[in-house]
């Protein structure tokens, strides 16, 4: 006997309204690291398939400048700088989602002309949503500092909801403190963008501010 997919969730949200402004507001925000902040910035699937490419759009190219202001930032202050970017196989069981995207080797998984990598920058290739997985990028993390490691992580990138959203969740489970510029990650959605953001802060104590606040206030 097989089931029928795709009428599950019709059955589920059949006659239910939902508003938005009642979901996830029980904000809280961890200040555990503020005497000694490690920062390290990880830009997250800027890659040309993402921007440009089949998955791309004008909201991904829009988020280009505000990124850029991070990294500027951050290379001015000596604060390292991670790319975490899809790498994938065709075999991937992700291409079952998103069809053929940053397959390894092409151009469309090379990150953008205009957030190139500095050769003293780090690329980790990941072959899901999140960068921590089956990734070295934890290792890289604690290596940072003279051994210290970072403990604060600032996320941009794509997409709100998926990759950075899955990123965040890992580096909480693995007690990394997380600072997002709401103008410098974007999903295909204002309702993906804005309902991950409430996401983020809700379940994963991540803070939520703009690029200017966050170059002028660290």
């Amino acid at each position: 006997m097989a089931i029928e997919h795709g009428k599950g969730l019709e059955e589920v949200f059949k006659n239910i309204s939902v508003n938005l402004s009642e979901i996830y507001n029980d904000v809280k925000e961890a200040f555990v690291y503020d005497n000694k902040r490690r920062y390290a910035v990880i830009v997250i699937d800027m890659l040309n398939d993402f921007v440009y490419g089949k998955l791309g759009g004008e909201r991904f190219k829009s988020i280009i400048p505000n990124i850029q202001s991070i990294l500027d930032w951050a290379r001015e202050h000596s604060i390292p700088v991670i790319y975490s970017n899809d790498s994938h196989r065709v075999t991937d069981f992700e291409i079952h989602r998103w069809g053929e995207h940053a397959i390894r080797g092409t151009k469309g998984a090379e990150v953008i002309k205009e957030l190139e990598p500095k050769t003293v920058d780090f690329i980790v290739p990941k072959t899901s949503y999140s960068g921590f997985y089956n990734t070295d990028l934890d290792s890289i993390l604690r290596a940072l500092y003279n051994g210290e490691g970072a403990n604060t992580l600032i996320l941009t990138g794509l997409h709100t909801d998926i990759c950075v959203r899955h990123t965040a969740a890992d580096a909480f489970f693995r007690g990394y403190e997380i600072i997002i510029p709401h103008d410098a990650v974007n999903s295909f959605t204002d309702a993906q963008h804005f309902l991950g953001l409430k996401y983020l802060r809700y379940a994963y104590l991540t803070k939520v501010y703009s690029t200017k606040d966050i170059i002028k206030s660290i």
